[in-house]
């Protein structure tokens, strides 16, 4: 009797589930009204999911993909616009929410409490080189040193972000500082000061 060895060659994926495509190509109506779920927002333990609302069927060239209007609800929030698939609905990720659940999903976004807004801040403490660089140049020019060192953030825009940054004189409920934090072996570090 001789074993078989499979080897799997090239990337890893997480993706569970199947193509936009595969799940609208299947239903009635293109799926209009049908709840999908992609499986990377699975993670979080608030619910997300979308309602299929308008389906566009793409040319044959383009025969993986397709356009999809749907009301999205991301980490329990129904978000206000409707959002459209295109480039994401070739990926085999996105499963079909049988109808005898759909009730349930939708009743657990009822169970979701209203979280408190985490709100980011707008600026962080410089690196500590960078923030040495300036004292000196400011030194050799004789110029005053600045009362603080701190520099802007930028965030990437998102659809989903459900986190929002600090307007005018608002503290921030995040703070991001550049020290080390709290080791994860802190014996490794014993005898170094970590400020």
């Amino acid at each position: 009797m001789t074993t078989t060895v499979i080897k799997y060659v090239g990337r890893t994926t997480d993706f569970k589930g199947k193509t936009l495509w595969e799940i609208v190509g299947s239903l009635k109506n293109f799926g209009v009204g049908r709840i999908i779920v992609r499986s990377v927002f699975e993670r979080y333990p608030e619910p997300s999911f979308m309602k299929i609302v308008k389906v566009e069927t793409c040319p044959d060239e383009e025969r993986r993909r397709v356009r999809v209007w749907v009301e999205k609800t991301f980490r329990g929030k129904k978000l206000e616009k409707l959002t459209e698939i295109y480039r994401t609905s070739y990926k085999p990720d996105y499963k079909l929410i049988p109808k005898h659940e759909e009730a349930n999903l939708l009743k657990s976004i009822k169970d979701v409490h209203d979280f408190p807004d985490v709100i980011l801040p707008r600026t962080i403490e410089m690196p500590p080189l960078m923030k040495k660089f300036i004292m000196k140049d400011h030194e050799n020019k004789g110029m005053e040193n600045l009362k603080e060192y701190v520099m802007p953030l930028s965030y990437n825009s998102s659809p989903n972000r459900v986190a929002r940054i600090a307007e005018g004189d608002e503290k921030p409920t995040v703070q991001f500082t550049m020290g080390l934090g709290k080791p994860a072996s802190p014996s490794l570090y014993e005898g170094v000061p970590l400020n």
